[in-house]
């Protein structure tokens, strides 16, 4: 018993020896290399928009590039996590078809949905800005407390071109482009976190604060 004890030590010690080795390799690599990282999330974020579907009240689909977007701004931290998404965003508005349904160009982002894709920046580089700074923010509850507010994010910038692209005022927005993917996102937040959690070093790789 105590040989399979042992064993099960070496294997969660390796883990995090390899975990603490990759995000000091980040921290510390070139600009070619996180160049690389974030092309990579974009192509993510590209695979996982076309695992969707359709509410029958709402011109606005359920997605998984979320999923991607709360994960880029964890693994990559604020910039790079950020231009993850940047690239989504321009390479997709280029014409490149990774936007939900195989589409691109520049009028999907002036479209229903273009708020959103927007946000996504935003909330990669909030969410990414608290974890590289702050060793204590990668605990369970404090990624999950970032990806909720990450969310909010994703929403209000998504909610207010919604609003602009339909002409209705923010109640309907809201009602259309917020309220029926509250519950699925929050969940959402839950898997991302607790997989982010599970991947991110407890313990200093770069110039955080660590606050223990």
């Amino acid at each position: 018993m105590s040989e399979f004890n042992n064993e099960i030590k070496n294997i969660i010690g390796k883990f995090e020896s390899a975990k603490y080795n990759f995000f000091k390799w980040r921290f510390e690599s070139t600009f070619a290399n996180k160049l690389m990282l974030a092309l990579g999330f974009a192509c993510l974020t590209g695979l996982l928009a076309q695992v969707r579907f359709y509410l029958p009240f709402t011109p606005v689909p359920v997605t998984g590039q979320v999923f991607a977007v709360l994960l880029s701004g964890v693994i990559l931290g604020k910039w790079y996590g950020g231009l993850s998404q940047g690239l989504y965003t321009g390479i997709g508005a280029a014409g490149l078809p990774w936007f939900t349904g195989m589409k691109g160009g520049i009028d999907i982002l002036s479209g229903v949905t273009g708020g959103y894709i927007v946000g996504f920046i935003a909330a990669a580089l909030v969410i990414g800005w608290f974890t590289d700074k702050y060793v204590i923010s990668r605990s369970f509850a404090g990624l999950l407390i970032l990806m909720v507010f990450g969310i909010g994010v994703i929403h209000l910038f998504g909610v207010i071109q919604l609003s602009a692209v339909l002409h209705v005022n923010a109640q309907i927005a809201i009602e259309k482009g917020s309220l029926p993917f509250i519950a699925v996102d929050v969940y959402k937040a839950m898997i991302a976190a607790a997989i982010a959690a599970a991947v991110t070093p407890r313990t200093a790789y770069g110039n955080e604060v660590d606050l223990r």
